[in-house]
């Protein structure tokens, strides 16, 4: 078989299992904006644009202030998301490329990290059940093994020097504040350190899932955008909603569907994971 038709198979199949393990816990699924007013101010990354009616928007980059905001209505939500972000080219990125983008209301980054865990097993050990010809990987054991990223810097250099030294996932946390975003939030504890969770796969397959706890106060959040040096303005949407306080303490992830198809496979390339990629 083909690879871009395995790499179908696969995709199909990564899918099913994380939504028969979303909702059979509960989450309620959110349809996918393609075009937003409001859009993730991504480090690195280019906003494609386009004007409709007289009004910009964006192509989304990601849904994470539609998920902490539908976090007043909802406990626990996913969305399978489009997005679009203009970054670096390499074997790891695509242009458009789809994410498992979930939130869960009042959780810790200790219980998000554990739910994790049983999300990406349970994924795993039911492809290779289905699919052992195709299913190389090993089906991780909990817990996962953690590393902060002064300690990666350390050890390793980067990120994909990590993945390439490892034979199972890990988690890389401990991020350092002006390499994320301001809505992850700071730990209260420790000043500059978020409370964030990437998920690194072994053998080179580098990110495949990113997280944190999210900041909710308002106070908090117009103090970081100004740490970031980014226009208030930028966020009106999203502020009136905190400014109200209608932002509820939350947590959660996006994990890349070709990432995890990439791995699972083993391709040597992220393009070889979608059959109709430009």
């Amino acid at each position: 078989m083909d690879e871009k038709l395995k790499s179908t198979l696969i995709c199909s199949g990564v899918l099913k299992e994380a939504r028969d393990f979303l909702l059979e816990r509960g989450f309620v699924e959110i349809l996918p904006l393609i075009l937003t007013r409001l859009s993730d101010p991504l480090l690195e990354t280019k906003y494609a644009k386009t004007k409709i009616y007289d009004k910009e928007y964006f192509l989304t980059t990601s849904m994470i202030f539609q998920k902490q905001i539908l976090m007043n209505y909802f406990e626990k939500i996913f969305i399978v998301s489009p997005n679009i972000r203009i970054e670096k080219e390499s074997p790891h990125h695509l242009v458009e490329f789809v994410q498992l983008d979930v939130e869960m209301r009042n959780v810790t980054k200790e219980k998000v990290m554990e739910f994790i865990e049983d999300l990406v097993i349970y994924i795993i050990r039911n492809l290779k059940e289905k699919y052992p010809q195709l299913i190389k990987v090993p089906v991780p054991e909990k817990p996962f093994k953690r590393i902060s990223v002064k300690e990666m810097k350390e050890k390793y250099g980067n990120m994909l020097n990590l993945s390439q030294s490892i034979k199972e996932p890990y988690f890389l946390v401990d991020f350092l504040e002006e390499e994320r975003e301001f809505y992850d939030r700071e730990d209260p504890q420790r000043y500059g350190i978020l409370l964030d969770y990437d998920l690194i796969y072994p053998f080179g397959f580098g990110e495949g899932l990113s997280g944190g706890e999210r900041e909710y106060e308002y106070e908090r959040i117009v103090d970081r955008i100004k740490r970031k040096g980014l226009p208030l303005s930028l966020f009106k949407e999203y502020l009136e909603y905190a400014k109200e306080r209608k932002l509820k303490p939350s947590a959660g992830f996006g994990l890349g569907i070709e990432r995890m198809v990439k791995y699972l496979l083993g391709l040597d390339h992220i393009r070889k994971t979608r059959i109709f990629v430009y």
